[in-house]
This record gives C-alpha cells, sequence and structure tokens, in this order.
C-alpha cells in the first residue's frame, strides 16, 4: 500500500468502479496531487430529443458515451476533522467534463430520428461521492453543459447520479 491509498491523506491513486445503476457505466479516476484525479468513464446516458411532429422533446432512448474527466475534491481535511470517511475519494468536488455522444451508438433507441451525428458535451459540475462498506459507492453532479454537434448548439442543465462497486484494495 503506498501512501496514497491510506484512508488519511487525500485521493486514492487508483480507483476503478462499476456504476450498475441509472446509467451504467466503467469508471477510471487517477489521482494526480492530493486534492485532485484524473479519469475517465466509458458508460451510458439518456438522451431526449425534439420530436419533429410536436417540437416538444422526449425520450429517445440509452446511448454509449466517453467522459474524460478532471476532479478537484475540496473537503477532505473538513470530512477528517469530523471523524467522516475519506476512503476512495469520499469527498465533495468542482469537475470538468467533456462528454461525447455517437448518435450511431444506441443501445436502445426509441423510434426518433437524429439528424445529429454526434455530440459533444463541455460541462462544469459539482458532486459529490460516498463510499460505504469500503465497496458500494454512490455519486451524484449538479451542473451546466455547452453541447454541440454538426445541427446546433444548446445549453443544458446536467444531473448525473450513479450507484456502483469500487474493485481492488
Amino acid at each position: 500500500m503506498s501512501a496514497q491509498d491510506t484512508i488519511t491523506t487525500g485521493t486514492k491513486n487508483h480507483l476503478f468502479k462499476a456504476n450498475l445503476l441509472f446509467t451504467p457505466s466503467l469508471d477510471y479516476e487517477k489521482g494526480i496531487t492530493k486534492n485532485s484525479t484524473l479519469g475517465f468513464r466509458l458508460g451510458t446516458e439518456l438522451l431526449f430529443a425534439e420530436n419533429n411532429n410536436t417540437q416538444e422533446s422526449e425520450f429517445a432512448g440509452l446511448f454509449a458515451t466517453l467522459t474524460p474527466y478532471y476532479r478537484y475534491y475540496h473537503n477532505f481535511k473538513r470530512r477528517i476533522k469530523k471523524g467522516k470517511n475519506i476512503a476512495n475519494n469520499s469527498a465533495n468536488y468542482f469537475a470538468v467534463n467533456v462528454t461525447y455522444i455517437y448518435t450511431e451508438s444506441a443501445i436502445f433507441k426509441r423510434d426518433i430520428t437524429f439528424n445529429d451525428n454526434y455530440i459533444w458535451i463541455p460541462n462544469i459540475t459539482y458532486g459529490l461521492q460516498r463510499t460505504y462498506w469500503k465497496r458500494l459507492n454512490f455519486g451524484v453532479e449538479l451542473g451546466v453543459g455547452y453541447s454541440f454537434s454538426n445541427i446546433e448548439e444548446k445549453v443544458w442543465p446536467i444531473l448525473h447520479a450513479n450507484l456502483g462497486w469500487v474493485f481492488g484494495n
């Protein structure tokens, strides 16, 4: 076990987890400083699209995604002082993410025609993650993103939640 892996110092050197509910994904997070990590998520996202007949937004399906991210964890010291767990990066953070969605990669797709071939969504979020019983991981992020594709550009609210399992020590 290295100093980065102890539960009293800050970010974990390597964190690998499978998010099982809501939007399934695999996450890998690499501690780069005491308070920050770089990571990527290979997973899925629920997409909504405008129905050309009604001009209303409708659930379109579940699509494959790739999301690299940077996280800055800001409350490790406060959590330690209060006697709370910080194992597996159990803390609150600010993040910069970029999600890429290839719209032809539908895992489940309703009968809605996409004019977009791809969607990029750079976004900033505030989130938290907690690990219970050394393995059960819960996380939620809220923020704002700017999506662009070969067709259009929009500002979107970001809400991402997961419940998963941590692998390794």
